[in-house]
């Protein structure tokens, strides 16, 4: 049976595509991945999170597309829009000249119709847009050959389970099936058609976390841990962190809390509008807050490099939800702490080892430094033909900054967003805000 390597497209090698990502080589889980999707037809890959798992399937995908047809050929099926983003992220700097178009709910679906007039190879999406956008018959299915569920437990789970039912029940000619998790136990329902025998790649293993990651437990005197979390806060220092909260109302409390205490914090829910959360992550990512405070919506689909640790605020649900929150932190081959914060009255969950080492905060505590970075709003974005390099210059050129000045960059489809130095804004954000971006004038000021 011929190798992954051995069956690469000609026009698409996966050295120029691993050259456009910037990575060396693949690891084994991604070699093997790639060939079993290229050689069988129904492929379940179990494998941490952060190993690598869009590349791992990505890569056979792509070099399965034929640029001859002008249809959609492959469905991918997230559980969030923020994994959505991610693997488009990917796609897009693979470089491959194939077109990508990313469904899902908080995005204009109006938008969404125009990028679909011309199909797309594929299309990365959520159940209830790619549903809606069926329904609508926005775009064929004829060709659509290969379906690829990633994050398939969330995905499956009850409350997704008629959207999903009703997309895959559309795709009369679906011939390749491709699962992707990092947790197992979940039963695949009958609709999803895998065949009887599918080839399972199973990369997980109990030491894949406890060889990166620690967890330490900290014991919290008072009932509602704010003051605990604030000194274990203070006690880590200006390191990335990220608080789990249960519910959508803590997380904003708890942020609240924070910000009285001198914290600066960003939170992030589902209950948020797109560009609110787009701009709480985009902050979080470029370094203008070194703490994100959340709901287990921030548990998947987000990869941000150098997370230190996770704090759960509020103890997981299940065992799954943990490995999922504690998945943000010991990437690839980073290490990372995962705190769970007891009160009182709280017991440690049964899958966690009873014998994990207590951290006993110092009485007193100084707050972190503070950021060096604040995060500028541009409300133009892809859709007004605006990149990063037109961004780069326009600061550098009507706002006088030098290039270590300008942090991190990300340009959506209407608005972008940049990091500059903080002891920068005041004097260049009057300056800016009188100029054009490409001959037009737009909206400049502080994220909100």
């Amino acid at each position: 049976m011929p190798t992954f390597a051995e069956m690469q497209n000609n026009t698409i090698s996966v050295e120029n595509i691993l050259s456009s990502l910037e990575i060396e080589a693949l690891n084994p889980m991604q070699v093997a991945a790639g060939d079993a999707i290229k050689t069988t037809n129904d492929v379940i890959l179990l494998s941490s999170t952060g190993s690598g798992k869009t590349i791992a399937f990505l890569l056979p995908v792509v070099q399965a597309l034929d640029p001859a047809i002008n249809k959609v050929q492959t469905l991918i099926l997230v559980p969030s829009r923020e994994l959505a983003m991610q693997i488009g992220d990917v796609f897009r700097k693979m470089a491959t000249g194939f077109k990508v178009t990313l469904c899902y709910g908080g995005h204009l679906r109006e938008t969404e119709e125009n990028n679909l007039i011309q199909p797309p190879a594929v299309i990365i999406g959520t159940a209830g847009r790619v549903a809606d956008h069926i329904r609508r018959n926005n775009f064929e299915l004829d060709l659509i050959t290969t379906l690829v569920l990633d994050e398939f437990d969330k995905s499956l789970e009850l409350g997704f389970r008629e959207e999903m039912a009703f997309i895959i029940g559309s795709l009369k000619n679906i011939q390749k099936r491709i699962l992707i998790s990092a947790t197992v136990g979940l039963e695949i329902p009958p609709f999803v058609r895998m065949g009887p025998s599918p080839t399972k790649l199973n990369f997980l293993s109990e030491d894949d976390l406890k060889d990166n990651l620690t967890v330490k437990t900290v014991l919290s005197d008072d009932r509602d841990k704010s003051n605990t979390l604030f000194r274990l806060i203070c006690y880590l220092g200006n390191k990335s962190i990220i608080v789990f909260c249960n519910h959508r109302d803590a997380v904003e409390r708890t942020s609240n809390l924070l910000k009285e205490k001198g914290i600066i914090n960003e939170f992030y829910h589902g209950g948020m509008e797109q560009q609110e959360r787009d701009s709480a992550l985009c902050k979080f990512k470029n370094g203008t807050v070194n703490v994100l405070v959340t709901t287990d919506l921030a548990s998947r689909g987000l990869d941000i490099p150098d997370i230190k640790f996770i704090v759960h605020y509020h103890l997981p649900a299940t065992e799954e939800v943990f490995i999922h929150r504690n998945g943000r932190t010991a990437r690839m081959d980073a290490r990372g702490t995962a705190f769970l914060i007891l009160s009182e009255e709280e017991k440690l969950p049964n899958y966690i080892d009873p014998s994990t080492e207590q951290l006993q905060l110092p009485e007193t505590c100084e707050l972190p430094e503070k950021p060096k970075w604040s995060t500028l709003f541009i409300a133009a974005g892809k859709k007004d033909k605006v990149n990063k390099i037109d961004i780069v210059g326009f600061l550098s050129k009507q706002g006088n900054l030098k290039q270590d000045d300008i942090g991190l960059i990300e340009v959506k489809d209407f608005f972008s967003f940049v990091a500059i130095r903080k002891t920068k804004v005041n004097v260049v954000l009057p300056i800016i805000q009188k100029e054009k971006i490409k001959n037009k004038k737009v909206k400049i000021d502080i994220a909100k």
